[in-house]
């Protein structure tokens, strides 16, 4: 079963493909996405990447925690589930 991870503190230099380059070293990478501001188009300076099994994604939260990638310590871990959004106010549910 797969694994999903989060990567904090990214170079804003990092893009999909560098991710699955190098967390291609702990094993199969099934996904990896670069989270972009929509307004600027510029990576918002984490991640999430997806391993094949959860003994790869220990080998890379071991691995890339703390390490430098282009003078930044990485934060790797394993990702937490996303809670549900609330209301923001848009044209939906007003009275």
């Amino acid at each position: 079963m797969s694994k999903k991870l989060y990567v904090g503190n990214l170079p804003y230099s990092a893009n999909d493909q560098s991710l699955v380059d190098a967390f291609s070293e702990c094993g199969s990478v099934e996904t990896a996405k670069v989270i972009m501001d929509r307004e600027s188009g510029r990576s918002k300076g984490f991640a999430f990447v997806e391993m094949s099994t959860d003994e790869e994604a220990a080998k890379a939260i071991t691995r890339f925690n703390g390490a430098d990638w282009d003078g930044r310590a990485m934060n790797v871990s394993e990702a937490k589930p996303q809670a549900p959004r609330e209301n923001r106010g848009g044209f939906g549910n007003r009275y």
